[in-house]
């Protein structure tokens, strides 16, 4: 029998089967736009964690830092001035 791996899911993905394409954090359904949608509300990381468990948050602290590091970058190329 070949040995069995722990390979974590991706920290985010999308296919056609899950939710129409929505992009969702890994191994659940979740939408990371829902995310996005309780902090812009008001609402607390814990807030979210508690009403999503299939979300870890170390998943949550990934894909926030990920967005992070996006918003920089996007503005580090934009021409100053």
């Amino acid at each position: 029998m070949p040995a069995q791996t722990n390979v974590p899911p991706p920290l985010l993905q999308h296919s056609a089967e899950i939710l129409g394409g929505a992009l969702v954090f890994g191994g659940t359904r979740v939408p990371f736009q829902t995310l996005i949608d309780y902090l812009k509300a008001g609402d607390t990381l814990n807030d979210f964690l508690d009403d999503f468990p299939s979300v870890t948050r170390e998943q949550a602290f990934e894909v926030l830092e990920l967005a992070q590091e996006a918003i920089v970058r996007e503005i580090d190329a934009s021409p100053v001035g």
